[in-house]
């Protein structure tokens, strides 16, 4: 089979490019090289903004399908509108002298729902006032990055954090210059603050405690690059938190394990990009495996984590912090969890403090 049609057929079964999470597991007796002093922090308060980037999982394949599979630009795919959702998360992070910094990852998709999420959670206000200190942007995926204008209409001069391969179009997108009708996807609010690009050569020390690594890396719809946050927490540890985690859980784990000054395993969240259409493979068991290993004391999964894979997780015994039924106030529900055994995802309106 053409290296091509692999690709596609790997879209089509929801285990495209960097959808397995699988990487090196810890090797306890490799010598740490490198190692970054990040500084540490007293605490990191989570709020899920939204998680549900789109409601139905099937109708988002046939979308890439009938586009022609993993290797289209996501920006060049005629979307389903009335599917389309997005993710945003707030983060404040307490100093050890007791101030603080706001930080939010990712701008979400439709701008309709980044909208209307944004004024439930009280980030909108948050903008508006210039309360928010940076924006962080994972990666360029149009569930992450598409709803841009959102973000920029409330504080246009708001502190950027994005990873250094970000695609002609995604530039356009941050001059407030592009617009594509086939996608339905538009900014015209340039951004006028700070621009921070990430390569992969050195992490960004934001904060005491807080620091961006991005890791170069291929990824499904012709993306390129993403970015994890990392804090150290003063005495818990290391926290990692995720908008899709394209590089894998593993991986992600490794690099900090290794380059991460006094690292300590303590806790992740986000969307870790197994089973991100509700497929199964055998392989993601050795996930589990190698997270035990690790011995992260919680773990708060959601978006394209996989709602199968969070509850074998939680099942086989990894710290899943389950979720509440917040995300039922909300006007639009997704499909994949409700009726579920347990609630393994946190969901919009979900907080988790670390």
């Amino acid at each position: 089979m053409e290296r091509r049609s692999f690709l596609k057929g790997l879209a089509v079964t929801g285990a495209a490019i960097g959808a397995t999470g699988v990487g090196p597991f810890i090797s306890k007796g490799l010598a740490a090289r490198n190692l970054e002093n990040i500084g540490e922090c007293k605490s990191v308060k989570i709020t899920c903004v939204s998680e549900t980037s789109w409601f139905d999982s099937p109708r988002m394949l046939q979308d890439i399908k009938d586009a022609g599979g993993a290797m289209v630009c996501h920006y060049d795919i005629p979307w389903t509108q009335s599917n389309l959702g997005g993710y945003v998360a707030l983060i404040e992070v307490e100093q050890l002298d007791g101030s603080k910094h706001t930080i939010q990852l990712d701008t979400g998709w439709d701008q309709g729902w980044t909208d209307y999420v944004m004024e439930k959670s009280g980030l909108d206000s948050l903008l508006n006032n210039k309360k928010v200190d940076a924006l962080v942007m994972s990666h360029e995926h149009e569930d992450h990055f598409f709803g841009l204008k959102s973000t920029l209409k409330r504080y246009p001069n708001i502190t950027m954090v994005i990873p250094n391969t970000f695609y002609p179009e995604g530039k356009l997108m941050l001059a407030g210059k592009y617009k594509n009708d086939k996608a339905k996807v538009n900014n015209d609010v340039p951004h006028k603050g700070e621009l921070v690009e990430v390569g992969p050569d050195k992490i960004y020390k934001m904060y005491p405690g807080v620091a961006a690594k991005m890791f170069d890396i291929p990824i499904m719809l012709r993306t390129r690059g993403e970015q994890c946050l990392i804090f150290n927490i003063k005495d818990k540890g290391v926290a990692t938190v995720t908008g899709c985690c394209h590089m894998g859980l593993l991986t992600m784990l490794n690099w900090a394990a290794r380059n991460v000054e006094g690292y300590k395993p303590y806790a992740c969240y986000g969307g870790l990009h197994i089973a991100a259409f509700e497929n199964w493979d055998p392989k993601f068991d050795d996930i589990i495996r190698g997270a035990k290993k690790i011995g992260l004391q919680k773990m708060g999964c959601n978006h394209c984590t996989g709602w199968i894979w969070a509850q074998k997780a939680h099942d086989m015994g990894l710290p899943i912090v389950l979720g509440t039924q917040k995300y039922k106030e909300y006007k639009k529900l997704p499909t994949t969890g409700p009726g579920a055994k347990d609630n393994v995802y946190l969901r919009n309106g979900d907080v988790m403090v670390l």
